[in-house]
């Protein structure tokens, strides 16, 4: 059995690769800020379900938790959380001196794109001096393995599809996508100096139960059921890699289970940015099929039995028109293989909304 801290505990991601964690048998400390980006009692709600609070307990109604206090999961015996913020270092340095972690999964980070662009500051903050805070813990902490969560967006103006690990990400279009690509060459430079194994994980377009509420497939869900209209941006030329949230977390499984090691054949005079001399490494985690966002929209009106209401926009800053990931590193490694189609994955959505709000649509 190991011993791992996950940050962003309480997020859509974190939440599911907990109960995955514990299910293979490891004990876990979860940590989040539960900040306010979204609907906190999203976040309550996603500590009900692992336990942390009672299930009695009407979510939401909770407006609070307690500041840095452990508290222990009534339903998983290796499992506790701690409320607290990536910025507050001495505090962290506390947890990992009790806690003597092997391994460090750091999700927690400022979310979305077009936040970023109207509140920039907060991603310096949380995503930057955060995971500075992060590997300076791993540093001192003598922390073996850090798995960390970028993002698609560092591909930015590259167009160039299906985006392999090995893709130029030196022009971001975005400072949420330029605080990730700092998280990759932070990391970097921590395996080199320090001989930390790093590895960088870049999401694309996660969807799923307990899912974020700023996203596409919640927006849609919500407004269709309430009647209102949808905004489908780029007149509704967008596409992109919906992954379910269950293959993401399979895969954040086998990547904290196989820790970078050194490239063997790493080459200075031609290097691949995926790998390095230093135990370092990138990987996409994608469905490796992009579906055209009105098709998604077809799939939830059908879902829902209820027709969209669709006002065609142009694009907004900083979003990209497609996105598509290469996975071959992944199946290379670990034979990774999505399952859930996206039509099983919006319906897998559209029943726990349901029964989360406590709807019924008949």
């Amino acid at each position: 059995m190991k011993k791992i801290l996950v940050t962003g505990a309480a997020g859509f991601i974190g939440h599911q690769l907990v109960i995955k964690l514990l299910e293979n048998n490891y004990e876990v400390v979860g940590l989040d800020n539960l900040n306010d980006y979204y609907d906190i009692s999203l976040k309550y709600g996603r500590l009900q379900d692992s336990g942390i609070i009672n299930k009695d307990e009407n979510v939401f109604e909770l407006n609070n938790f307690p500041e840095s206090k452990i508290v222990k999961s009534k339903i998983y015996e290796k499992y506790k959380f701690i409320k607290d913020d990536l910025q507050n270092y001495d505090s962290l340095d506390r947890i990992f001196s009790e806690e003597k972690f092997d391994s460090v999964c750091n999700l927690a980070a400022q979310a979305g794109v077009r936040y970023s662009i109207q509140n920039p500051r907060i991603y310096i903050q949380s995503n930057v001096n955060g995971f500075f805070n992060i590997l300076e813990l791993c540093r001192h902490h003598n922390i073996k393995s850090l798995s960390y969560a970028s993002s698609s967006s560092v591909y930015g103006l590259n167009k160039s599809q299906p985006y392999s690990t090995d893709s130029v990400t030196d022009h971001p279009i975005s400072l949420y996508a330029a605080s990730k690509k700092s998280n990759e060459v932070m990391a970097h430079s921590y395996s080199h100096l320090y001989g930390i194994s790093t590895t960088g994980i870049r999401f694309f377009t996660v969807y799923g139960p307990w899912g974020r509420p700023d996203m596409a497939l919640f927006l849609f869900t919500k407004s269709i059921i309430e009647g209102k209209p949808i905004n489908v941006f780029n007149n509704g030329e967008m596409y992109r890699d919906f992954t379910y949230i269950d293959d993401i977390v399979n895969g954040v499984l086998k990547i904290i289970e196989n820790p970078a090691t050194p490239s063997n054949n790493w080459n200075g005079n031609n290097p691949h940015t995926s790998t390095s001399s230093a135990p370092y490494r990138i990987y996409n985690i994608g469905h490796n099929g992009p579906v055209k966002l009105l098709d998604f929209v077809k799939i939830l009106e059908q879902k829902i039995g209820k027709e969209a209401i669709i006002n065609y926009m142009p694009i907004q800053a900083g979003d990209v028109q497609s996105t598509h990931a290469c996975v071959d590193s992944l199946i290379e490694d670990f034979d990774y293989k999505p399952k859930i189609s996206i039509n099983e994955g919006i319906d897998h959505f559209v029943n726990w909304y349901l029964n989360f709000y406590k709807i019924n649509i008949k």
